[in-house]
Formats: C-alpha cells, sequence, structure tokens
C-alpha cells in the first residue's frame, strides 16, 4: 500500500518546488494582510507543514497496516489536511478563514467545533510526549495573516501539488529551505545570524563524533541543521528497540527563539524521522548562569550562536558582573560552557565564533582566560573567508574544546580553499570534501604548513588573544573584510576614548 502510493504520487523536483514556491509568493503579495516575506514565509511554512504531516501520517499508516498494528494518527478528522485542504474546489473564501482561526466554528464535514488552529494547540501526547505535542508547540505561536480565504484557498492549491511520501524528497526539501533563508538574509544578518552550511555542519559533527547514549544540545538551532545531522549520525549506532527509544526521547535538544527557524526546524526534524523533537520555543540565555547545575548539563554541544547582535539589558543580568556583554557571541559561549557535563564524563564542544572572538580583549579576554584555564580548548579551525556569503563576508572559526582539564597546547588548522579558487559563491559553494585532509590530520596532530600549536601559558601571557596566523603563511598585507575593518576601527575608537578619559581624569585630579 505504502509502495503503490508512492508510485501515484509525482516526485517533487528541485526545480518544480522553485516554481511552486514563487506562484504562491505571487498569490500571496495581493493580500493585505501580508506586509513582506516575513509575513509570507511563515504562513507559506505552516501550510507546507500540515501537508507534510498528512502526507507522513499516510505513509505511517499503511505501514502500521501491513505490519497488523495499530495506528492512532497525531491529527483527527476533519483536521486532517486530506479533509479541509486536498479537495482543489472545497471550503473557501470567509468560511476557510473562519475554519482555520475561529475558536469555534463549522466544519468541512458540516459539524460545528473548534477552528483548525484552536484544535492544533489543544493536542496533548500521550507515553512521555510524541507528535501531538510538536504540532501544538508549534501552533501556539503561529498565526494566519492572510485576509482574502480566496487567496488562501489559492495557495493551498499550489501546496497540494508537493508530495512528501518518501525519504527521497528530504533533500528537495533542502531546496525549500535554501531559497527562504535567502529571501531573509538581510533581516537575518541585521540580528547576527547566519545559517550554518551543511557541510560545516557534517564535518563538525564527524569530527566530534555524538555516541548514542550521550545528550547533544544546540542553543541556537535555527533551523535544526546539527540536530538533523546528529539524529543521521546516531541512527547508524541503533541495533535495538531500546536504542531507537533512546535516539527518540533522551538524545537531542534544541533551542529556537524565533518562530520562522523554529518552525523549520521542527519541520525538518520530524521529516528525518524524530517523532517528538524536543526544541525549546524561547530566549536560551534567559536562565541566570549560576542557577545551571549538573542535572542542566549535556555531553555534546554543536552551535553556531548569532554574533554582532544585541541581548536586551535584562538577559545581561544573568551572567557575572566582570563577564557582562551585549555581544550576544561572548554570551552564547559563556552558556555553552556552563552547560557542558564535568568529570568523570568530561562534555566537548564545537563553537563557531567571528575573528573578534580570537582577538577581543576586555570582557572578552576574561571568557577565554576563564576557557583556556578550566577547559581543554585543543583546536582552533580557521575556516576561509566566504563560508558564510551571502549572509557576512567576516572571517569565522571553530573553537573545539572540552572539560578534561586546563589548556596545554592550542592546535590551529587553517582549512584553506579550493586551489585556484578566492572566495566561494552561490554556484560553487562550500563541499563537504574540502574537509577530508582536516579530517585525516584529526588523529594524527602533526605540525605542517596547514597546522601549528600554541602552549597555552603564551596566549595567556599575550591577553589571551587566540588570533595566531599560520607561521609557515605568506607574509603579505593580510585583506580583511570591510565589516571587519569597521569593527577594528571602532575598538580602537573605544580604547582611545578611554585612555583620554584617564588622562583628562589624572590632570584634573592632580593637585
Amino acid at each position: 500500500m505504502a509502495r503503490s502510493k508512492k508510485a501515484t504520487a509525482t516526485a517533487t523536483t528541485a526545480q518544480s518546488l522553485g516554481s511552486l514556491v514563487k506562484s504562491c509568493r505571487d498569490i500571496m503579495r495581493k493580500d493585505k494582510g501580508l506586509n513582506g516575506d516575513l509575513d509570507r514565509l511563515p504562513m507559506l511554512t505552516w501550510i507546507m507543514f500540515l501537508k507534510f504531516l498528512d502526507d507522513m501520517e499516510q505513509i505511517r499508516e499503511a505501514e502500521a497496516k501491513l505490519e497488523g498494528k495499530r495506528f492512532r494518527p497525531a491529527i483527527e478528522a476533519p483536521y486532517r489536511w486530506r479533509d479541509w485542504a486536498a479537495k482543489a474546489d472545497g471550503i473557501t473564501g470567509d468560511g476557510l478563514i473562519a475554519f482555520i482561526q475561529n475558536d469555534e466554528t463549522s466544519r468541512p464535514d458540516g459539524s460545528k467545533g473548534p477552528g483548525l488552529f484552536a484544535y492544533l494547540r489543544s493536542l496533548t501526547g500521550v507515553n512521555g510526549g510524541d507528535r501531538r505535542d510538536v504540532i501544538r508547540a508549534v501552533f501556539s505561536g503561529t498565526t494566519n495573516r492572510m485576509l482574502n480565504g480566496y487567496l488562501l484557498r489559492d495557495v493551498v492549491n499550489k501546496v497540494h501539488g508537493i508530495h512528501f511520501t518518501s525519504s527521497e524528497e528530504i533533500s528537495t526539501l533542502g531546496h525549500l529551505y535554501e531559497s527562504m533563508l535567502k529571501e531573509m538574509r538581510d533581516a537575518a544578518g541585521d540580528s547576527g545570524e547566519f545559517y550554518t552550511p551543511r557541510p560545516l555542519v557534517k564535518f563538525i559533527v564527524a569530527v566530534i563524533n555524538p555516541r548514542l547514549g550521550e545528550t547533544v544540545l544546540d542553543p541556537a538551532c535555527g533551523t535544526g541543521g546539527f540536530l538533523v545531522e546528529t539524529f543521521e549520525h546516531l541512527k547508524k549506532q541503533c541495533r535495538t528497540t531500546g536504542d531507537h527509544r533512546r535516539l527518540q526521547r533522551e538524545s537531542l535538544y534544541g533551542v529556537e527563539a524565533k518562530s520562522l527557524p523554529y518552525l523549520l526546524c521542527q519541520m525538518n526534524l520530524l521529516l528525518h524521522g524524530a517523532e517528538a523533537p524536543n526544541i525549546d520555543p524561547l530566549n536560551a540565555l534567559r536562565f541566570p548562569l549560576r542557577e545551571i547545575g549538573d542535572k542542566d548539563r549535556v555531553d555534546v554541544i554543536m552551535t553556531n550562536p548569532p554574533f554582532g547582535g544585541e541581548e536586551e539589558r535584562g538577559i545581561l543580568g544573568n551572567f557575572p558582573d566582570d563577564k557582562k556583554t551585549a555581544e550576544t557571541a561572548l554570551l552564547f559561549l559563556q552558556l555553552i560552557m556552563r552547560k557542558l557535563r564535568r568529570l568523570p564524563k568530561p562534555g566537548r564542544a564545537a563553537v563557531v565564533v567571528p575573528n573578534g572572538t580570537l582577538f577581543g580583549d576586555g570582557i572578552c579576554a576574561r571568557i577565554k582566560e576563564e576557557l583556556l584555564k578550566e577547559f581543554n580548548l585543543h583546536t582552533i579551525v580557521r575556516l576561509p573567508t566566504g563560508v558564510f556569503a551571502p549572509y557576512t563576508g567576516i572571517a569565522t572559526n571553530v573553537l573545539f574544546f572540552d572539560r578534561s582539564g586546563p589548556t596545554e597546547d592550542v592546535w590551529y588548522y587553517e582549512q584553506p580553499l579550493p586551489e585556484g579558487r578566492k572566495n566561494y559563491t552561490k554556484t560553487q559553494p562550500l563541499q563537504f570534501d574540502e574537509f577530508a585532509n582536516c579530517m585525516s590530520w584529526w588523529g594524527k596532530r602533526n605540525e605542517d604548513n596547514r597546522a601549528w600549536k600554541v602552549p597555552a601559558r603564551d596566549l595567556l601571557a599575550n591577553g589571551c588573544n587566540l588570533d595566531r596566523k599560520n607561521p609557515d603563511g605568506q607574509p603579505d598585507i593580510e585583506h580583511l573584510p570591510p565589516e571587519q575593518l569597521v569593527e577594528d576601527i571602532i575598538k580602537k575608537e573605544h580604547r582611545i576614548a578611554d585612555i583620554m578619559v584617564k588622562i583628562k581624569t589624572a590632570l584634573t585630579d592632580k593637585p
């Protein structure tokens, strides 16, 4: 039965998906309730979420019948996609708007009852949580902003043409994510959020190598790249029913405060087979650092936290007085350090940071001093400029550290651009196989023209400046990205202003 459905459904290609998304957005532009893509994209995503969920439910129902098992759907009739959305000439206009957003309404089967969103927000999982809890969490923060029910019906009919009927469509869905994120890149860049290229995620997961039975956290999970790759990594280690239960319920944890990435993350994980993703929809920085104890710690953290942004003043009160900073990347770094499990089984982390974190002084230096003295910062992978294009040209690095003890030496590995290339482009992005040499080097730790090490005592003696250049590199002038040049100039101006204030104070106080 599952095979016949797969055979009759037309595969959704990347090209057809792109065309469909464009058609939906063109329709949405006519609706007075939507203002730009920051309104249109969340609308399109929750509609696609319900279509995808119904496709998955029908596959699982067919599989359960073949195995002679009872199947309990996450969404009951008449709220399933097939009940209200599948017919092109189905419920539309004001009736469709009322069905979706009213607390009480006439349902597609003619009966009276809760509206769609009211029903979805009332779902409750059983046996420790399941997809119903995920659906409730997703729609607790979701709204319908379209005012015209006829235009909404046109969008629903378009989305009905997408078929999430097998694992082959997973890669196709990735194109949807990319197109959405590129449309949002200006808004994302303003808040310092740069979505991590999949090849970099895959490399980090491969070298961190999380094991089944460990708890894995991404406190700034975005659309779930690290969590999805980890899920696939751990799934290969499952041998028994207990292993699969552990993977589903006790392994992966994420935090994402923004509604669209949160919804995409849930959809992404569900599509890959996670039954009830454990994603916190609030700010990961909302807890005082001193209140985070052993029960809150995890074995592995892999993340690309926002950088360049600023947090509200209330959040800063959760951090030590001598380490309060508006720089989001430094707040997340402190949180990650606090959340790692201690001995006898030391936790380990991989964190993407901008170059500014390596050479920053003041509060930044104090945080790095703690990192060197109380953690083992064993590796810094220096990524080539352009890895995060088109979101930013800022140079970035990956810090790898654990809680096995203080740092003795920091290994640096300079990841090069492909030979003959000056940068990455939209048509020539980062590829996973570019990390092959780094992964081969990882277990050997030999110094060569790409790898070198620096004693921690030298770094501590130099103000905890981790911005060490390759000693085998060319001594020519370094061309930094304009964003970093501006950042450096601002830092120097602040330093000059501080010195001038001290000089003025000294002269004023002179008898």
